[in-house]
């Protein structure tokens, strides 16, 4: 079994070098991580590739994913596509990258209120619109009860990726209260953005 130690290694490295062992066709793995949003993505990513994935909390700081692929055969044998492709018989469309809890700059309250339009009023673009991206403080809509989270919610319900940076919810202590959208890491949302057909940043 192959150890790959990544322990101090900032996002989205977990997962890069993750990608590695998968492409190279490491059947078996073992990584160690030393924060949660890196145990989350390395997991996410190896489950998405066909390896059956047993993660284990060994200190405060240390998480361990050991990892085996469920058909050896097949490890190695096709590209590794990005976690952030599209879902099969989907394309990428429009994409939303949101940096910030509120709209604008001035008033913070009216800010707010204008974010919450603006994420209700998303649905209009219909099946253009792929994918939300949520960085720095946008992703405290994914995780603070309102209208902004229930629009989000709304969105994410009807087919629309949500990703969240895992990163900045650890920056703000907002992992746990995260309420919709997928824990994400800036390989998936460097990807994301060069899918896209089109880029709105409000």
């Amino acid at each position: 079994m192959k150890l790959l130690d990544c322990r101090g290694m900032a996002c989205p490295q977990p997962v890069i070098r993750s990608r590695e062992l998968v492409a190279a066709g490491t059947a078996e793995l073992a990584v160690l991580v030393d924060n949660e949003p890196a145990a989350e993505n390395v997991e996410r990513f190896l489950r998405g590739r066909g390896y059956a994935v047993d993660r284990t909390k060994e200190s405060a700081y240390l998480w361990r994913l050991t990892a085996r692929a469920k058909d050896a055969t097949a490890v190695g044998t096709h590209p590794v596509m990005p976690e952030a492709a599209p879902a099969p018989g989907r394309e990428a469309g429009t994409l939303v990258l949101i940096t910030t809890e509120s709209l604008g700059r001035g008033d913070e309250e009216l800010g707010e209120k204008l974010m919450t339009n603006f994420l209700a009023t998303l649905p209009e673009l219909g099946s253009r619109l792929w994918r939300l991206v949520l960085l720095n403080g946008g992703v405290k809509l994914a995780a603070r009860p309102g209208p902004a989270l229930e629009a989000l919610q709304n969105l994410a319900q009807n087919g629309v990726s949500v990703l969240v940076c895992g990163t900045c919810l650890a920056h703000y202590g907002l992992l746990e209260a995260k309420a919709v959208g997928e824990t994400s890491n800036m390989l998936d949302i460097v990807t994301s953005l060069d899918l896209a057909d089109k880029i709105i940043r409000p």
